[in-house]
């Protein structure tokens, strides 16, 4: 294997669990050509940044847009927009108003509302109750164990 190929500007990192909110009171920065985005962690460390490129987001679809290629979603905190859903596996069959979804993108925007464009998307409809119930939790303790 090359030695390049473990080097850290080829790594890429996973995806955080993140807030709409979080992504709106961000701040985008510039580094070395690639697009990263500070925002502010949830919980005790909160007075501490965390920089993200690849998010992972829950929510209800509110809309599917016409050209079937964007939806528009709310979480616990407002809303944010999910574009390129065609080009994902399986993330067509779960395009239907009132389900509620997880989201696996990269940041486009932040404002006015968190535009992601997907990578991945799994309809967690059948046990939506849960998932929402969990979603804050589970952002809020992975953002404190991140260094």
């Amino acid at each position: 294997m090359d030695s390049g190929q473990i080097s850290g500007e080829n790594k890429k990192s996973p995806p955080i669990k993140v807030l709409s909110s979080q992504l709106r009171e961000g701040k985008d920065s510039r580094l070395n050509g690639k697009l990263e985005f500070n925002i502010k962690r949830l919980g005790q460390l909160k007075n501490t940044a965390l920089v993200v490129s690849v998010v992972w987001m829950q929510g209800t679809i509110l809309e599917v847009r016409s050209d079937h290629n964007t939806v528009l979603l709310l979480d616990e905190t407002g809303t944010f927009v999910v574009n390129g859903v065609n080009n994902i596996p399986k993330g067509n069959p779960c395009l239907l108003q009132g389900n509620y979804v997880m989201v696996m993108g990269m940041i486009q925007a932040l404002s006015p509302e968190p535009v992601l464009r997907a990578v991945k998307m799994a309809d967690l409809s059948e046990r939506a109750a849960i998932h929402r119930k969990m979603w804050t939790l589970e952002v809020e303790d992975l953002q404190q164990t991140l260094t």
